[in-house]
């Protein structure tokens, strides 16, 4: 989990920099759109500047690659959208079976190192777009959600001194989108309004839990009544983050405090996206997805002992479940 050096494939990497959010628009995806164009095979990167530039060795040899079981992951990540699709797609109808397909083409890829050559389109600054003749860059487009996914690339160097471009895609169901829920936390809202055996109240309980409000909030500040990396105690400036994600958590689990730490919203959603996690040590695990100019600006490192981390037994084995499936390690 160190945040300056990656082992992939038995290869040691030292991580340089990091693109964090690259946009999926509906513009570039192929088949998941939301419009009526017909998507554009150009990847918008950014402005051109210093940092771009950069980042990357001024356009020339850029060596990227995908690795399999990202995308297995992402696909996995997203299955919920494919199947009970929440945005206007306007092929919404065969979402399903596209994931079916691409699921099945994603296994057969290899599990090695799946390189393509990317290159700069001639495109008039200041905006820089890049693109690549390669069925794994194709497959990013056709797997793409717009709105929801986003690409990342991490700069590598090898032993031999050259650099690589690691690109992994993402996805984020932004609570920007006007009246956007996860489909698998509102299936579950729909089945613990449905449950017979229980009181309305404990269903009411359950459900404001999902955004750490209601009797979950109460009882999670009684035992954390401060963000343990600010030490920030206003209670309108702190949120009940889940360890365990409310919606894969049981009935018991999405309203048990010890599965939660109060956080301010930065730390809150670098919690909640994977890219912070803990140790049963109170140390701090820092993803290399976040770069290491903003890392310096959070003042957060992986190693770095967070003294006021409330941990017990439970807490731990929580915090198990945040490395081995949140953490973007």
């Amino acid at each position: 989990m160190n945040n300056s050096t990656l082992i992939i494939n038995n290869k040691k990497f030292i991580v340089e920099d990091t693109l964090e959010y690259i946009t999926l628009a509906d513009s570039f995806v192929k088949d998941n759109k939301i419009g009526t164009g017909h998507g554009e095979a150009k990847l918008y990167v950014g402005n051109i500047g210093d940092r771009l530039a950069n980042f990357f060795n001024n356009f020339q040899d850029i060596n990227c690659f995908f690795l399999k079981k990202d995308l297995k992951k992402f696909l996995l990540d997203s299955k919920d959208e494919y199947l009970n699709p929440q945005q206007p797609y306007i092929k919404k109808d065969t979402m399903g079976n596209r994931y079916n397909i691409m699921e099945s083409e994603i296994d057969k890829l290899s599990d090695g190192f799946l390189n393509f050559r990317l290159y700069r389109v001639d495109v008039a600054p200041p905006r820089v777009y890049m693109n690549a003749d390669s069925e794994y860059y194709d497959l990013m487009r056709n797997i793409g959600l717009p709105n929801i996914s986003y690409l990342s690339i991490l700069k590598l160097k090898d032993n031999n001194n050259n650099n690589l471009f690691y690109f992994r895609m993402f996805v984020d169901y932004r609570p920007d989108i006007v009246g956007y829920k996860m489909p698998k936390e509102v299936e579950q809202e729909n089945e613990i309004n449905s449950k017979p055996n229980i009181s309305q109240k404990l269903k009411e309980t359950m459900i404001k839990a999902r955004i750490g409000q209601g009797e979950y909030r109460n009882k999670l500040l009684l035992e954390c009544p401060f963000c343990p990396f600010t030490l920030v105690n206003d209670e309108r400036m702190l949120i009940a983050s889940h360890i365990k994600p409310w919606s894969k958590s049981d009935d018991k689990e999405k309203i048990d405090p010890k599965n939660g730490f109060m956080l301010t919203p930065t730390y809150d959603r670098l919690f909640d996206q994977g890219f912070i996690t803990f140790d049963n040590d109170k140390k701090l695990y820092v993803s290399p997805w976040i770069s290491p100019m903003n890392q310096k600006r959070l003042n957060i490192y992986t190693n770095k002992i967070i003294e006021y981390l409330p941990l017990d037994e439970k807490r731990i084995a929580y915090l198990q479940y945040h490395r081995e499936n949140i953490y973007k390690a």
